[in-house]
């Protein structure tokens, strides 16, 4: 795929995506008929009620869970024709994740922390290092590349976290509620983070999030509610 052709395609597309769950013998259907792309670049949010699917839809966009219809394509692959270990090679190529809470690894460094995915992708050990504690230094956190998660604030392990979603340079990151755990102060720092990198990197970022003030950042708010995803309205 050449470059041209690779920069007209969504970054991600969802056509009548469906989820269902069986609970007390009752199908519930979360997700009624998802249709959205993201585009090269472009940042979403997406907002709703809690219990509405918001979480789940983010997982089926990242190929963590299965669909029970419809179509997920990332960077024009379909995500359901593919196996387990290319849906792996493809989230760890393509995408980032953030979530509420960090899920950093206790036992390792911040540094050891953001350079994993570089590692798992097959990068050297120097190259991979490198390039986290660039990423440590651009979330300001090259004085704390050493401490474990346990020794830093939670504003700093969000930020750790936001670094290793970025150090692979994905084409889009999900973040399920990024700030959600952190105080007004660390909130804003994240926010701005987030879309100075967007701009800097051309990352995409799709955002589930109950904050108004970091939804009214991005390029586009999209609602979801009764199991579908339309444009908020004021």
């Amino acid at each position: 795929m050449n470059d041209s052709v690779s920069a007209a395609l969504p970054v991600l597309q969802c056509i009548n995506l469906k989820k269902r769950f069986t609970d007390g013998g009752m199908n519930v259907e979360v997700l009624r008929a998802i249709n959205f792309e993201v585009a090269v670049g472009e940042r979403i949010a997406i907002v709703g009620s809690s219990g509405e699917g918001k979480s789940t839809l983010l997982h089926l966009l990242g190929g963590l869970d299965s669909a029970s219809g419809g179509e997920v394509y990332v960077h024009g692959q379909e995500v359901t024709k593919l196996s387990e270990r290319q849906r792996s090679k493809l989230r760890n190529s393509t995408l980032g994740f953030v979530y509420q809470f960090h899920h950093l690894l206790a036992e390792f460094s911040a540094l050891e922390n953001v350079a994993i995915p570089l590692l798992i992708r097959g990068v050297s050990p120097a190259i991979a290092t490198q390039r986290a504690v660039m990423l440590l230094e651009k979330v300001g956190l090259g004085q704390r590349a050493h401490h474990k998660p346990g020794e830093m604030s939670g504003g700093e392990r969000q930020r750790a976290a936001v670094a290793r979603a970025l150090v692979t340079e994905p084409k889009c990151v999900l973040a399920d509620e990024p700030t959600g755990n952190l105080d007004r102060k660390n909130a804003d720092h994240i926010y701005g983070l987030m879309l100075e990198l967007n701009q800097e990197l051309n990352t995409s970022f799709v955002v589930v999030t109950h904050e108004a003030a970091l939804a009214q950042r991005m390029d586009r708010i999209l609602l979801l509610e009764d199991g579908v995803l339309k444009v908020q309205t004021a």
